[in-house]
């Protein structure tokens, strides 16, 4: 049995956490901003949680992605749960620009050109602050 990555470590720079998941930096050059939300607990599909967990999870990457548009004004923001390599819930929330190196396709696809954003300075920490704001009434 392969070992799972978010079971063994965060899975990035721990940004949040709650009783049922955290909120990490993604470590992405290309994306800085990229955060994942990962579920605390080794579970597979979504429906496999309540719905009250489920909904709770979702509050989380919606507040992911306030936080990130606040901060970061991107052009487009993409949510996804994939888990075909990780087969553990956890969200990709990244903020796309439409001359990001991979934009219009996915950031896995092939590269198209070199990253050319300005970088936003404390972005991090202006990150941290906007999302802590957004998670106050969890």
């Amino acid at each position: 049995m392969s070992r799972c990555v978010f079971c063994e470590s965060d899975g990035g720079e721990l940004v949040w956490r709650n009783h049922l998941c955290r909120v990490v930096f993604a470590g992405e050059p290309d994306y800085p901003g990229f955060l994942r939300v990962v579920l605390n607990a080794h579970v597979k599909e979504m429906t496999d949680l309540s719905a009250s967990d489920r909904a709770e999870v979702m509050r989380v990457v919606f507040a992911v992605e306030a936080a990130i548009r606040q901060v970061m004004r991107p052009d487009k923001v993409n949510v996804a749960n994939l888990g075909n390599k990780v087969p553990h819930i956890h969200w990709h929330v990244v903020p796309r620009y439409i001359d990001d190196p991979h934009f219009p396709n996915p950031v896995w696809s092939t590269k198209r050109r070199e990253r050319t954003q300005p970088a936003i300075p404390n972005l991090n920490t202006q990150l941290v602050q906007a999302l802590t704001k957004q998670l106050a009434t969890l």
